[in-house]
């Protein structure tokens, strides 16, 4: 089992949650987000019980989505100083902590989680994502599950799998591409195509299977078919060469890199090393011991059994049902 881990997604988190207050090291450095970040890794190791763990960052410096289209993430403000000191101080912190990270150039967290599943595949591997970010929703398959991080942190988090996905999305892995592209992604600065939501491009690529499909239908006389599927004024849109030039963007945005070079994974198998990781976040003012012990060979303190293979991870169907329900996916992890 491998443990793929989006370190800004999970940085991020923690620099806004702050649960333990601003926590600074001796030299008045910020470090609470690198203490989020590292109890996060270890509590979800917690829960997977992993053979190996890789985690990703983004490249600081370039990228190759804003070469194909400039705009990218361009409406962000800039990051405050203390969360860009943390994100820069993360991977080398990591690195002399014993995990393997890997941080590519041009390329994003995404990309290292997409290569590590493709890599874990072809070991023969299962992978568990842990990401709060929906576009892994994308690398969903017999082997590989997304655990989703999201508001109110690992204790809202659920197991994302192929038939959870289909059960509240509507669509399967191969087409969440095509329903991201639809329907844009605002926090990217992507645009969708006008009258296109979540609810619409579901129903047209279930009428159809792919946005290329419903074009074939489109191009060969069968308006009608799209109209029906999605209504008037989205089908209207949807004919529109903008419409096409708006997916074609969004999935070339969108499609992530699986072919970055990740280390061997039998050469990063835990467990880490207990003395090497104290030492490391020592450095930084950070004290942590027994919440690492499932990074680093130990027993559970709480005397609990191993988790035993991926059968032990897959949770219950998660269905849609009114936001303030329990989800049977969810996983209160400690």
């Amino acid at each position: 089992m491998l443990l793929a881990v989006d370190g800004n997604s999970l940085l991020h988190r923690a620099y806004h949650a702050a649960p333990i207050g601003k926590l600074v090291d001796g030299a008045d450095r910020p470090v609470w987000a690198l203490h989020g970040l590292v109890l996060s890794i270890a509590r979800a190791a917690a829960k997977i019980r992993p053979d190996a763990v890789v985690v990703g960052f983004d490249c600081p410096h370039e990228s190759a989505r804003r070469v194909v289209y400039p705009a990218y993430k361009a409406h962000r403000p800039d990051k405050p100083a203390d969360l860009t000191a943390q994100l820069a101080t993360a991977p080398d912190l990591l690195r002399a902590a014993g995990l393997c990270v890997v941080t590519p150039t041009a390329y994003e967290a995404d990309d290292v989680l997409a290569s590590s599943a493709e890599q874990a595949r072809r070991a023969g591997w299962h992978s568990i994502l842990v990401t709060s970010d929906r576009d892994a929703f994308a690398l969903l398959d017999s082997t590989t599950s997304v655990l989703r991080i999201r508001n109110g942190g690992f204790d809202e988090a659920v197991v994302v799998t192929p038939e959870s996905l289909a059960d509240v999305y509507g669509v399967t892995p191969g087409q969440y591409r095509d329903y991201a592209a639809l329907r844009g992604d605002p926090s990217d600065n992507l645009h969708g195509v006008r009258g296109f939501g979540s609810a619409t491009a579901a129903r047209l690529l279930a009428a159809f299977g792919s946005v290329d499909a419903a074009w074939s239908a489109w191009d060969d006389g069968r308006a009608e078919a799209v109209r029906g599927a999605v209504g008037d004024r989205a089908a209207t849109n949807f004919g529109t060469p903008e419409a096409r030039e708006v997916v074609d963007r969004n999935r070339r945005i969108m499609a992530m890199n699986h072919d970055l070079s990740i280390p061997a994974l039998d050469g990063i198998r835990l467990p880490l090393d207990l003395a090497v990781m104290r030492r490391a976040l020592s450095g930084h003012g950070i004290s942590l011991g027994p919440s690492l012990w499932a990074l680093t060979g130990r027993a559970d303190p709480n005397g609990a059994e191993s988790a035993g293979g991926p059968a032990a991870f897959v949770p219950n169907q998660w269905r849609r049902r009114n936001r303030r329900d329990p989800i049977p996916g969810q996983l209160a992890l400690f």
